[in-house]
């Protein structure tokens, strides 16, 4: 067993952490809210600390799951930051869906004090997290991913590593472009199925089980029929993510015009109040225009 710090006890966050404790690995954690710290403690064991640098003292591996580049800059730099605090051949192990152009920057400051830098976005939403079938996209060298990965597997469907620092996060993207198309053709599909006066739940039955047929569908279409968008990944983060994915664009020449389209719906969702509500919200902004 390994001795492990998790640093982030967000949505997913907070069950990733304790599925490597419930594994058997020594497990502390940090939290910038000391009392979620606290509290995950009391429901799992282990231990917190109240910075990173102490957090990840003697630890052979630090997982991180925050929320932006400045977050995760936060957590690994500065005094008390995390790379301060790590031994020499460390693998640090991040989660947090972030610019390629922060995590190649931390992949080289983690390379110049001796440390480790793997880029770990996750896809599977806070269901995902709680139920240890995590998607994860991995970036960076080989032989710290390879010793990290029996770690991450606690937590995970499926783990692979695309390639050198910053293929993880171009991967998350990707994901993230394919989510916003997939989420918006849903919506419109329920939006059509109503004004036609079709039985929505029919209408997926049948699709899910044809060429149309997704995880979204299966998964979202009965909530969004329910007017319940309270599932996890928050439209807030899905603007995060998208913008990460357009500028990465505008770096690289890729066309994204539906990514970019579905982005400003989002923003009309943010209009509506729905910051907070969950991705596959897209159907009530369209719902809002009747």
């Amino acid at each position: 067993m390994a001795k492990v710090a998790f640093l982030g006890l967000g949505v997913m966050g907070y069950p990733m952490a304790g599925h490597l404790q419930a594994a058997g690995h020594e497990v502390t954690v940090y939290n910038r809210t000391s009392a979620k710290a606290e509290a995950w403690v009391a429901q799992h064991g282990g231990a917190w600390a109240p910075t990173p640098r102490e957090a990840v003292e003697g630890a052979e591996f630090v997982m991180a799951c925050v929320g932006n580049d400045d977050d995760l800059r936060s957590v690994c730099l500065g005094e008390d930051g995390a790379f301060a605090g790590m031994g020499e051949n460390t693998v640090f192990v991040d989660h947090t869906t972030v610019s390629e152009t922060v995590t190649k920057e931390l992949y080289q400051a983690a390379q110049a004090t001796g440390l480790h830098f793997v880029d770990a976005p996750i896809s599977g939403g806070q269901a995902g997290a709680e139920n240890g079938v995590l998607s994860v996209m991995c970036g960076g060298d080989a032989d710290p991913y390879e010793r990290a990965e029996p770690i991450i597997q606690i937590y995970s469907k499926i783990c692979r590593r695309i390639g050198e620092s910053g293929a993880g996060q171009l991967t998350k993207m990707c994901n993230q472009i394919a989510i916003g198309g997939l989420v918006q053709a849903l919506s419109e599909a329920l939006h059509f199925a109503e004004k036609a006066g079709l039985d929505g739940r029919a209408v997926v039955e049948v699709m899910s089980q044809g060429a149309a047929g997704s995880w979204q569908m299966v998964n979202r279409h009965e909530t969004m029929l329910d007017d319940h968008f309270d599932h996890g990944f928050a439209v807030d983060w899905m603007r995060k993510d998208l913008g990460i994915c357009l500028d990465a664009a505008d770096e690289n020449g890729a066309s994204l015009p539906v990514t970019a389209l579905v982005d400003q719906f989002y923003k009309d969702v943010q209009k509506m109040g729905g910051g907070r509500w969950d991705t596959s919200s897209l159907f009530k902004r369209l719902r809002a225009l009747d």
